[in-house]
């Protein structure tokens, strides 16, 4: 898809994101960059405005400034009703109004209508030489793609992942999965059920994430793999855990079970953002825990890369909370496995398609305190277990898991749609 000087500039492509930029949502930004990289231009547009104070490397590199909308209608009203203004002069704004009205009579909420809201800021200062919508997360804004997308008579297709999956209803996915071009999404448990429930199935493919091999090469040569097995107190094993502090990361049940380890010497470093963190402190001085757990603030990439190869093991409890939220293929596990660490983690979702039990790392069952508590002790107590699961786990993620091969996926979906 580039350019030749006689050539016309080539459409460019609107990805719409819940916000940006997001230091938990790396796997966007690296492929942002990478379509950008084979030619695609793009034109940036954020539901939301950044809330984290850092950023990763490779934002700047994508560089480009994205349209905020307005994430709250009463905060902007002006900007709103001028919207709505030239919006209703749009030949497929009577089909998009429709559309919302259907959507509004089984969804009476505010994020509903605040979603309409949005989708007519969208379309009236879309750039004109738009030629898809390209939307990441098939919920909310996948709505605001899709209505901004049939008031321009722009095609719009979807990035899935896992929340924007599991947590809304059949109805909705079946009739965004009718009217997109195509959709992408990161776990071969997201495409079987996304493909169950799409009017043409083939619209629905599996594309991994994969990981940026050049943002986290192998450690470096003459690197030993630590020797520690819980037995030392002034040298314990050194456990790290990497995610948002949410449920569905399942921080408290770690916790758990890390209370039934606690004749063995180690230390555990979480890593996140999020509503919880002073839950998990919380918790964590009731277990009697609190000299041994530290919670940090979430890292840009660099500084996580060290605390990788500092850890000795690493621990994802996910869960499916109780309204269907999960994970899908946690790029964290991995980071973790690009550096050679052992992960203990849980069969949720796309977790085993990275993590394979006795092979590339250790899983047990989610919610099973018990469970995750025995396969701690394990690896606490076998570094060469941990050096042969990491080591194996390094070996599969690099043959199967660069995430060159998916942008490319993706570019060729993109550059598709543009040419019809």
């Amino acid at each position: 898809m580039s350019e030749t000087a006689t050539a016309p500039r080539r459409p460019r492509v609107a990805i719409v994101l819940k916000g940006y930029p997001r230091l938990s949502e790396t796997f966007i930004a690296q492929e942002i960059l990478g379509l950008k990289r084979l030619g695609c231009p793009v034109h940036l547009v954020s539901l939301r405005w950044p809330t984290d104070e850092r950023e990763h490397p490779v934002h700047a590199e994508i560089a480009e400034a994205p349209n905020y909308l307005p994430e709250y209608l009463y905060q902007e009203p002006l900007r709103v009703v001028r919207s709505w203004w030239q919006a209703r002069r749009l030949p497929g704004y009577r089909a998009a109004r429709r559309m919302f009205l259907a959507d509004w009579r089984r969804d009476r909420t505010p994020n509903r209508g605040r979603r309409w809201g949005q989708a007519m800021v969208l379309a009236s200062e879309m750039p004109a030489d738009i030629g898809l919508i390209y939307a990441h997360f098939l919920h909310t804004p996948g709505s605001v793609a899709r209505y901004a997308g049939r008031m321009l008579g722009l095609p719009f297709a979807v990035s899935a992942h896992a929340k924007d999956i599991w947590t809304i209803p059949d109805w909705e996915k079946r009739e965004k999965l009718g009217d997109l071009a195509f959709l992408v999404t990161c776990t071969g448990a997201n495409a079987a059920h996304l493909q169950g429930l799409a009017p043409e199935p083939e619209r629905v493919s599996l594309v991994y994430h994969g990981l940026d091999f050049s943002r986290f090469p192998p450690p470096p040569v003459g690197t030993e793999p630590s020797r520690r097995d819980g037995s030392a107190a002034g040298d314990p094993v050194r456990l790290l855990s990497v995610g948002r502090f949410v449920d569905k990361k399942g921080h408290a049940g770690l916790l758990d079970a890390l209370s039934r380890c606690r004749d063995l010497h180690w230390r555990i470093e979480f890593i996140g953002g999020g509503p919880l963190k002073e839950e998990l402190r919380a918790e964590a001085e009731r277990l009697g825990l609190a000299d041994r757990v530290s919670l940090r603030a979430a890292m840009a990439q660099g500084e996580l890369l060290l605390r990788y190869r500092a850890a000795d093991l690493f621990v994802l409890n996910s869960r499916i909370s109780d309204d269907g939220d999960r994970d899908g293929l946690p790029n964290v596990l991995m980071e973790a496995q690009s550096q050679r660490l052992a992960c203990l983690s849980t069969r949720v979702s796309a977790v085993p398609e990275i993590v394979r039990d006795g092979e590339t790392g250790l899983l047990v069952p989610p919610d099973d305190p018990a469970a995750l508590a025995a396969a701690l002790r394990r690896l606490i107590l076998d570094p060469a277990l941990r050096m042969r699961l990491g080591a194996a786990g390094e070996t599969h993620l690099r043959a199967h898991f660069g995430h060159a091969s998916g942008v490319e996926s993706v570019f060729q979906n993109i550059r598709r749609v543009l040419e019809r």
